[in-house]
Formats: structure tokens, C-alpha cells, sequence
């Protein structure tokens, strides 16, 4: 799309700090459902379900971690067995032997450094092996301490397309994105964009015509 073009379309949909608020509202109405598709029930379960989802679908993580976390309980049973058993535990989350040599190095942390308790903040989280920033910013979100936004294809898509950031690298979006959206909708902000994305704004035909923002958008095509 010419950048002349895409100059025109963001004047007439008004400036995105005008724009936020009702995006947001929106998409919280059109999505009320919208949440982290990963089942966990304690902050340990949170983070293994988030590391394992690399390189793969939250599907296939759930289907995985259902039998998962009825084997290894504490991060002491990550332990207690060899790492090619884990290997095998985790085999089609793809990646296994990485993730499992991150998995146990997490867990050894966890038990050496913070008495077997998954911590909360951003800086804490992030020493863990294994763990980057978008994993922190994930886990750190679920358990109610967000200090950042998590970046993900969807986030990075749909807030190109909604003139949010002109950026490529995720930290650099993320970013912009702090500056933009109130600290308190950090955390369902990512949620709301991810299944919008998948829902309706679909990388290669979004269904412009059926989007409650194609009025704020400057890439819609209505």
C-alpha cells in the first residue's frame, strides 16, 4: 500500500491517542471471551504452559500439559527425573530438548533462589532460563503484576494496521504501545488484538466489512 495512501487514511480516521480508548472499548465488548487460551491452575503450571508454547499452538500445549501436570507437580519433580524422560514427556511441543534443558534450569533457579515460588516481577522473571521478555510480560500479566505488553504476531499485525506503531522489532512495538494504551488495560490489551486477529482480521483476507474498527482503522478497506 503507498505510504501516501496510508498518510491520507490516518488523517481521516483522527490521531491514534484519540484512537486508543475507543479501540479498546470495542474490541472489549466485541470480545468478551478474550483471555489466555492456555490452561494452568497455579503460577508454576502458568509458566511451564508458557515456555512450552514456542514454536507451537496453545492447542497443542494444553493437550501436551494434560497429562503433564498430573506427572511433575512441584519443580522438584522436573528434577527428579533424567532429562531425556522430560524430553519424551514434552516431545510434541517441537523443540523438546531445548525446552526441557530450560525447563529443568528454571526449576533448579526456582528451588535455589525463590524457595520453589514462581516470581512476579518483569526483572525477576526474566533471569529464569529460558524465559524472554515476551514470556515474562505473559506470566507476569496472568498473575496481576503487568509491567509491559506482550508482542506477539497478532499485537504486532493489528497494531501496524491500526497505526499504532510504524515499528518492526517487538520491543521497539512494545514500546509505543506503553506510551499509548493505559496501564491498566495492559494486560488484556494483547488478548483483545490476539482474538480479533484470529477472528477477524486474519493476516491474509481480513474480513474488513465485519470489524467494529473499520472506522478507526486507516487499513480498512471499507
Amino acid at each position: 500500500m503507498p505510504r501516501s495512501f496510508v498518510r491520507e487514511a490516518r488523517k481521516h480516521v483522527g490521531p491514534k491517542r484519540e484512537r486508543i480508548r475507543p479501540i479498546i472499548e470495542r474490541l472489549a465488548l466485541e470480545h468478551q471471551d478474550a483471555g489466555i487460551a492456555l490452561t494452568f491452575r497455579s503460577p508454576l503450571e502458568l509458566l511451564v504452559s508458557v515456555m512450552l508454547s514456542a514454536q507451537t499452538t496453545d492447542v497443542n500445549v494444553n493437550r501436551v500439559t494434560a497429562t503433564l501436570f498430573e506427572k511433575y507437580h512441584g519443580p522438584e519433580d522436573y528434577l527428579a527425573v533424567p532429562q531425556e524422560e522430560l524430553e519424551r514427556d514434552i516431545y510434541a511441543t517441537g523443540f523438546f530438548r531445548q525446552k526441557a534443558k530450560s525447563l529443568r534450569g528454571t526449576m533448579r533457579m526456582l528451588i535455589e533462589e525463590f524457595d520453589g515460588e514462581v516470581p512476579s516481577t518483569l526483572d525477576e522473571l526474566v533471569r529464569l532460563p529460558g524465559v524472554a521478555r515476551k514470556t515474562a510480560n505473559v506470566v507476569s500479566a496472568e498473575l496481576g503484576h503487568s509491567e509491559g505488553i506482550v508482542v506477539d504476531t497478532h499485537v504486532r499485525r493489528l497494531s501496524q494496521r491500526l497505526g499504532l506503531t510504524k515499528q518492526e522489532d517487538p520491543v521497539k512495538i512494545e514500546r509505543d504501545l506503553m506510551r499509548l494504551v493505559p496501564r491498566e488495560d495492559w494486560a488484556r490489551f494483547p488478548h483483545l488484538l490476539i482474538w480479533h486477529g484470529r477472528r477477524i482480521c486474519d493476516a491474509r483476507r481480513p474480513r474488513c466489512e465485519d470489524c467494529v474498527l473499520n472506522d478507526l482503522c486507516p487499513s480498512s478497506r471499507v
